[in-house]
């Protein structure tokens, strides 16, 4: 236990020895943390974590939840300090920084705690569960649908997302496939941090020093939306595509519209913390799945889909926060 675990021990018991808390009383406890809502996305993920708290909680009456996000690692790592001390059966976490949170995870499974990690993959696995979007799929099918549109000629920008796996195995297997088209030249791959701000600002930058571009590919829906203003700012009629990822409800609203630039975007779903959120409560009440002979499985990758007009109504769901 770390010092400021202890410390905050001392300063909860009493409050938790005196109050009659839902979470103390049900059989199952299980704490969720992820980033604070700070695009689109993670905007995305906390609806969908309340969401099915409120779902799961009410379709397993044993079963509660704490719900809590997390603007820095470093605050996460507290956050999964409080939700040990409460008597805590599972965590479901999407790290803010897998390497800040590798100690503090592996702490609470080593406790036997039932651990489902979300999306960032640990260095060294500390889970019983992993599960994410396909990070590779989402590269491939981008640049596959670039590629043909394009005619399999023409240059592009790559707006990447920051320095972490995640983005690195979405670049390298666009970038793989582009090698099968060398008549598409890639003019510049810069990271905007998936921050729709700095997005604008590289995309400004980079169109200034282009005069010729044919297709950005933003990997992210956020960024797509934020190049798209820049695009029109500088009135950019060279410009035949964006292709975004993530698929929100804004760029998806674009398609169905027949955007003349915005026709495409790939899945990488928010509500797979709801879905990681369920495989706790399976996986802690040692529970198969469905008709499954075996129990939750230990790592689960989503599929990557391409969103076009030809299939974009089987996503659209224009209540959802992304």
């Amino acid at each position: 236990m770390t010092l400021s675990r202890l410390f905050k021990t001392a300063a909860l018991a009493t409050a938790i020895a005196s109050t009659s808390s839902l979470a103390l009383a049900d059989d199952y406890h299980i704490g969720v943390t992820v980033p604070s809502a700070d695009h689109g996305w993670t905007a995305g993920l906390l609806w969908w974590a309340q969401q099915a708290a409120d779902d799961l909680s009410e379709q397993y009456p044993d079963v509660s939840f704490t719900v809590l996000s997390a603007n820095s690692g470093t605050a996460q790592v507290s956050n999964v300090e409080d939700l040990m001390i409460r008597n805590l059966d599972a965590l479901v976490i999407l790290p803010h920084d897998p390497a800040t949170l590798q100690a503090v995870i592996s702490e609470a499974y080593d406790e036997g705690i039932y651990t489902v990690v979300v999306d960032r993959e640990l260095e060294t696995p500390a889970q019983n569960v992993f599960i994410a979007g396909d990070n590779p799929g989402l590269g491939e099918h981008a640049a596959r649908y670039i590629a043909e549109e394009l005619g399999g000629e023409g240059n592009i920008l790559v707006l990447e997302g920051p320095p972490i796996p995640i983005n690195s195995q979405r670049v390298d297997a666009f970038n793989r496939v582009m090698e099968n088209y060398p008549d598409i030249n890639i003019l510049a791959s810069q990271t905007t941090n998936w921050n729709p701000q700095q997005a604008l600002s590289v995309t400004e930058d980079l169109l200034g020093s282009n005069p010729e571009v044919d297709a950005i590919w933003a990997g992210d829906d956020d960024v797509l939306i934020s190049a798209l203003q820049a695009v029109d700012e500088n009135n950019r009629d060279d410009i035949q595509l964006i292709v975004g990822g993530g698929g929100s409800q804004r760029v998806i609203e674009m398609i169905r519209d027949e955007h003349p630039m915005v026709k495409g975007t790939v899945t990488y779903p928010p509500n797979m913390i709801a879905s990681a959120m369920a495989l706790a409560v399976h996986g802690v009440k040692g529970e198969h799945l469905g008709d499954m002979y075996h129990g939750v499985p230990s790592r689960l990758i989503l599929n990557a889909d391409l969103i076009t007009l030809d299939n974009v109504e089987e996503y659209y769901e224009p209540e959802a926060a992304y």
